[in-house]
Formats: C-alpha cells, sequence, structure tokens
C-alpha cells in the first residue's frame, strides 16, 4: 500500500545505484526460474504419467474424443490432464521470457556476474 506522499516501490528500487538493480533482478531471475523449471518438471510427469496410464497423448484424446464406455476414472483424469497441459503452456511461456531476461541482463546487455 502506498502512503500518500510517500515514492511507490518502483520509485524506492530506482533509487538503488544500478549495480544493485542489476544483482537483485539478476539473482531474482536464477531464483524464480529455478522454481519455474521444478513446477514444469511435476507438471510434464503428470502428463507423462496420464500418458502410460491411457497408452495415448491427450492431443489424441482430444481428437478422437472421450470413448463412449469411458467411466468416471477416465473423466476426472481427462480433466486433471488437460488441467496439467495448461501449466506445462504457461510455464514454457514464462521461462522462456525469464530466460530472455536473464540472457539479456538488466541493461540489455549480456548478464555479469554478481557474486561476491
Amino acid at each position: 500500500m502506498n502512503v500518500v506522499g510517500s515514492p511507490s516501490l518502483e520509485e524506492t528500487f530506482l533509487t538503488l545505484p544500478p549495480g544493485e538493480r542489476e544483482a537483485i533482478i539478476t539473482h531474482g531471475t536464477a531464483i524464480r526460474l529455478s522454481n519455474l523449471r521444478k513446477r514444469l518438471f511435476l507438471a510434464q510427469s503428470k502428463v507423462r504419467h496420464f500418458e502410460e496410464t491411457y497408452n495415448t497423448t491427450l492431443e489424441v484424446l482430444e481428437n478422437e474424443g472421450l470413448p463412449d464406455d469411458a467411466g468416471y476414472a477416465l473423466h476426472e483424469d481427462y480433466v486433471m490432464w488437460r488441467h496439467w497441459a495448461t501449466v506445462i503452456s504457461r510455464l514454457t511461456r514464462d521461462i522462456a521470457a525469464m530466460e530472455e531476461i536473464a540472457q539479456r541482463g538488466l541493461l540489455g546487455g549480456p548478464a555479469t556476474d554478481v557474486s561476491d
């Protein structure tokens, strides 16, 4: 919450020296990428489990439709399968964006080493 007359978070961040801003973004990007990749691994594992269980892919299942004799379990699994596929798509997009930030660095050049 921004108190009237106090600088915004962005304004406060911009008062830091450029090296500190770059260090924050570089370290934050690395941590965020690690978390996103872990979540992607989980989502891919879930999708792979459904593919192995039903011996098909979600794309084939959606193109052909659920079998007429599909039981409750397949319907429930389909909902979760679709969810995890959507998560993979979103995470893949987010990871690509974060990798672009990591490659370009804060000032549009290559990221520098920010270790002590």
